[in-house]
């Protein structure tokens, strides 16, 4: 009889122990390795001809001139798109033309205005971007202490949610003015592994948490980039 009452709670225990566990065991086994991911992301990345990209600033952060920007670029080096930024002392807000080593701005009024694309790369620099040294490529090559999170849908696109740290000095080819080492977020799209959207998580003006985001779309779509008339 005692035996048989120790088997009888034995076996609840195990039942409610698995009955607990049903939900999140099998989903979390079955997210591929984040290291696999990235590396694949990164890989995938490196092959990408041409995307439309955004970024995005939350919050107010020291040292990061450009709030937001919106456009297409290509591997090669070619943007375009508009931009708000702090542009020599003041905020800029406006067009942009980069080809052939020379960015062309528009303010809302006015026409373009030539520059050397030296002047602004150390402030923005949206070529960077799909460069395969220092830009998104290059970031999810160096994510520390990466771990898969789960699924998400970022814009309609089925993406794996991938968590990690990233040095200083490899996030700030993507985002100049970065000033320490950064906790990161990819989501990588399920088909591809192509990524559709990155976090960077800074600290923001008076200690309050602020946060960068880019995401890219539209990959490998024809873009016809030249210098404006």
């Amino acid at each position: 009889m005692v035996l048989r009452r120790v088997l009888l709670g034995w076996l609840v225990t195990v039942a409610v122990v698995a009955t607990g566990c049903s939900d999140d065991q099998p989903a979390q086994s079955s997210l591929p390795d984040a290291g696999s991911l990235l590396r694949e992301a990164a890989a995938a990345t490196k092959d990408i001809s041409s995307a439309h990209f955004g970024l995005k600033v939350n919050g107010d952060v020291e040292g990061v001139p450009v709030h937001s920007a919106d456009g297409d670029l290509t591997r090669e080096g070619a943007a375009k798109g508009t931009v708000n930024m702090d542009l020599l002392g003041q905020v800029f807000e406006g067009e942009f033309v980069l080809v052939d080593e020379t960015v062309y701005i528009k303010g809302p009024t006015g026409g373009y205005q030539k520059l050397p694309a030296s002047l602004i790369a150390n402030l923005y620099d949206p070529s960077a971007i799909l460069n395969p040294d220092k830009g998104i490529a290059n970031v999810l090559a160096n994510v520390q202490n990466a771990k898969t999170e789960g699924k998400e849908t970022v814009d309609g696109t089925p993406a794996y949610k991938v968590t990690g740290r990233a040095a200083k000095d490899v996030v700030e080819g993507l985002v100049p003015g970065v000033e320490s080492d950064v906790d990161i977020t990819f989501w990588i799209r399920e088909d591809n592994k192509q990524p559709v959207k990155a976090t960077a998580a800074l600290k923001g003006a008076d200690d309050k948490p602020a946060s960068v985001d880019v995401t890219l779309s539209d990959v490998d779509k024809p873009v016809n980039i030249t210098a404006p008339a």
